[in-house]
């Protein structure tokens, strides 16, 4: 049985149309161009490529038989003949009962491969939704990475539209031995380094000079300076140890005349004699002078050197000192406060000669400082490098990425790779099940096959075919063998005649009688049909309506009551053979039909259930699709042209061109709805009118206003009313 038919991507089927049932009969109604054809052509060949988007569900035994006008054309517009249909012998009981004992044999093996196909296919589905569910887990990598900063997006370049396909990246790669010793600040740091706003060559920084450390060991600073011993005044100064106090005075003492004393910087008294001072300017002599010279050059260039030291601001701009930079910091205030000690000592130095100062090393704090500073600039000629060949660091990056993603996700990988491997197992054992119950249902195909060879003739079908002819009502031709495997046709009075002498309703006919012959018996000697599922398409759209009661009568009694086939379709563009065919017993229908409705408009063509009571005549059809304005142009005026021409035709027994000759519908707006109107009604919508010139409203409104001015106005009310318009 066929449970599900799915149809998309192929003629006017936009979107996916399922046709979804579990009942025997199924009857589909839908206007010409809605998408039958389409149905039936893809149950006749649905193997073509150009269905390649659709699928059917059924089972594996399943014969499946389809009427339809491909059906006709193979069979006989392109034949001279008939083809044979070969039937069961109903004489070589022997034979029989052998071919139905190995037809159950062949069933129940049947049904043996089929248990095993679900087994596999439920085992398959279940493996496939543990799949599905581990590609969920995985996939919050290409949430976590592709929002946000973006900066690893680059690492999941062509995984990131398919959760399946990133899946499979991440399983395919081997699991880390140990826990990778990045992290993910870390890698996004490495990426930044080479595509961000860091990612340019930096210069390295230089190194803290500082070249006057031998000022800080010259002797100088512990010698107590004083001036001339032999001086008269020296052993004074001397004893009271005030020798820089008396030198400083000197800046202040105005030069003594010859008859008369200066005032002392000191005590304010004329106590210094011309003498005097002289004996005091003789006390600081050369030697003192050149010592304090000394001391003023060294604190002159110890202080330039100092002022001469870069700044830490100038360490601190580079990116790569950020981790150093407490310790920079730490070193760089050490050296400061050493170097601006040592200035204030060597200060002191100067203003008191005589003090004994002692100046503090200053080389550790530079060779500390200048210890971080290569450490730093280690890093920045590691950085210059991976720039200069920034492909090999960003794949080494990726690989560390996806390292720690294929750690980080082990479980969800491991667990799923256990469920496969259990799987695999189970599948093994019952494709092994199904293998076995195959070649034996092999085998008893064959035996059928060489039991039928001796049975098979087509004699039974001819008279069948020639009955149902005469049972329709035609009799002036029939069917004859031609051979041990063809048809021919034989009508009174012309020898040579063929199929293609025929009408096309006899052709029609004369299919249909073969497909039912077909369909009871089999398409050659050696076929050995399996369960018969039948679908039948238009049966009636080229005959008379003497006839279409016949062919639904026809089809109820051979398909729908048989036993020999456990499913019909059936597809119709004419409401009273959809209404034929619909059992009227409402339990009857329940339990065995399903109805159908095939509707076309601008979103393509759309499958819907259909009630029973939703069945009406053509004439309500045609109103339905007028009333729909997403109905294609075309039909909805092809359907305007049948409302019209059925009303005044055949109710009101008006001329058609007479109602189109009305003046009020002479107006421009309504030309082009006149001109449809005025057509043969099987024209094509498409050769009769530029799609451009279809304007919906004044379609409708000509039509309104045909009712209207022949006065009857209220049945076009009622009509439109009725649809809910």
């Amino acid at each position: 049985m066929i449970s599900k038919i799915s149809i998309q991507n192929i003629a006017s089927y936009k979107a996916a149309t399922i046709l979804a049932t579990d009942k025997k009969v199924n009857v589909v109604y839908g206007l010409n161009g809605s998408g039958k054809s389409t149905l039936s052509n893809y149950l006749y060949q649905p193997e073509a490529p150009e269905y390649h988007d659709c699928s059917v569900d059924m089972a594996n035994d399943i014969s499946l038989y389809v009427y339809n006008q491909r059906f006709i054309e193979e069979n006989f517009y392109e034949a001279d003949n008939l083809k044979g249909i070969f039937s069961l012998s109903k004489e070589n009981k022997d034979i029989e009962k052998a071919i139905n004992e190995a037809q159950a044999e062949l069933s129940a093996q049947v049904l043996v491969e089929e248990k095993e196909q679900q087994v596999a296919n439920d085992e398959r589905a279940e493996l496939s939704a543990k799949r599905s569910n581990a590609c969920g887990v995985t996939w919050k990598i290409k949430q976590d990475f592709t929002g946000g900063d973006r900066v690893l997006e680059g690492f999941l370049d062509g995984l990131k539209g398919n959760k399946e396909t990133l899946y499979s990246h991440l399983s395919a790669l081997p699991r880390p031995t140990e826990k990778p010793n990045t992290d993910i600040s870390q890698l996004k740091a490495g990426v930044e380094a080479l595509k961000g706003d860091t990612a340019q060559q930096y210069s390295t920084l230089n190194l803290l000079e500082f070249n006057e450390h031998e000022v800080e060991f010259d002797p100088i600073f512990e010698q107590v300076i004083v001036g001339n011993t032999n001086s008269s005044v020296s052993a004074l100064i001397e004893k009271m140890n005030n020798s820089d106090w008396v030198q400083k005075g000197l800046a202040y003492l105005e030069p003594p005349s010859e008859n008369e004393a200066s005032t002392c910087p000191f005590c304010q008294e004329n106590t210094i004699s011309q003498e005097l001072a002289q004996q005091i300017e003789n006390y600081f002599d050369e030697s003192y002078s050149n010592s304090i010279d000394r001391i003023e050059s060294l604190l002159s260039r110890y202080y330039t050197a100092l002022e001469q030291i870069a700044s830490l601001e100038t360490y601190k701009s580079n990116p790569f000192s950020i981790e150093e930079l407490p310790a920079l910091t730490e070193q760089h205030g050490k050296l400061v406060k050493k170097l601006d000690k040592n200035v204030r000592l060597i200060t002191a130095k100067k203003n008191s000669p005589s003090m004994s100062v002692s100046l503090e090393c200053t080389r550790n704090e530079v060779a500390s400082f200048n210890e971080l500073l290569e450490a730093v600039n280690a890093k920045i000629s590691r950085h210059n490098e991976k720039l200069e060949n920034i492909g090999a660091e960003l794949n080494k990056l990726k690989r560390e990425f996806w390292g720690l993603m294929r750690w980080d996700y082990d479980q969800t990988i491991s667990a799923l790779d256990a469920q496969v491997k259990t799987s695999n197992q189970k599948l093994a054992e019952s494709k092994e099940r199904e293998k076995v119950a195959s070649g034996i249902i092999e085998s008893k195909k064959n035996e059928i096959s060489i039991l039928q060879k001796s049975t098979v003739n087509i004699e039974e079908a001819i008279d069948n075919i020639n009955i149902g002819l005469v049972q329709i009502g035609i009799s002036d031709f029939s069917i004859a063998k031609h051979n041990d495997t063809l048809y021919k046709i034989v009508r009174l009075g012309n020898s040579k005649a063929d199929f293609s002498s025929l009408s096309e309703g006899e052709k029609m006919i004369i299919s249909f009688l073969y497909f039912c012959e077909l369909c009871k018996g089999k398409r050659n000697a050696s076929e050995v049909p399996g369960k018969k599922v039948v679908a039948i398409d238009d049966p009636i759209s080229s005959l008379s309506h003497i006839f279409v009661f016949n062919i639904g009568r026809l089809i109820k009694s051979e398909f729908f009551d048989s036993v020999d086939f456990e499913q019909v379709f059936v597809l119709t563009h004419s409401l009273y053979f959809f209404y034929e065919l619909a059992d009227s017993n409402h339990k009857k229908r329940k339990e065995n039909q399903k109805l159908f409705r095939l509707l076309k408009n601008d979103s393509g063509s759309q499958m819907l259930k259909m009630s029973y009571e939703e069945v009406q005549n053509d004439y309500h059809s045609y109103w339905s699709v007028v009333t729909d304005s997403a109905q294609p142009p075309a039909l909805i005026a092809n359907c305007m042209r049948n409302i019209v021409e059925y009303f005044f035709n055949f109710v009101q027994k008006q001329d058609l061109s007479n109602v189109i000759q009305m003046p009020e519908l002479q107006e421009n707006r309504y030309q082009a709805f006149c001109r449809y109107i005025n057509r043969e009604s099987h024209s094509l919508g498409q050769n009769i009118f530029d799609y451009k010139e279809f304007d919906y409203e004044s379609f409708r409104e000509g039509l309104k206003l045909v009712f209207e001015v022949t006065g009857y106005i209220e049945h076009h009310n009622k009509m439109t009313q009725v649809l809910g318009q």
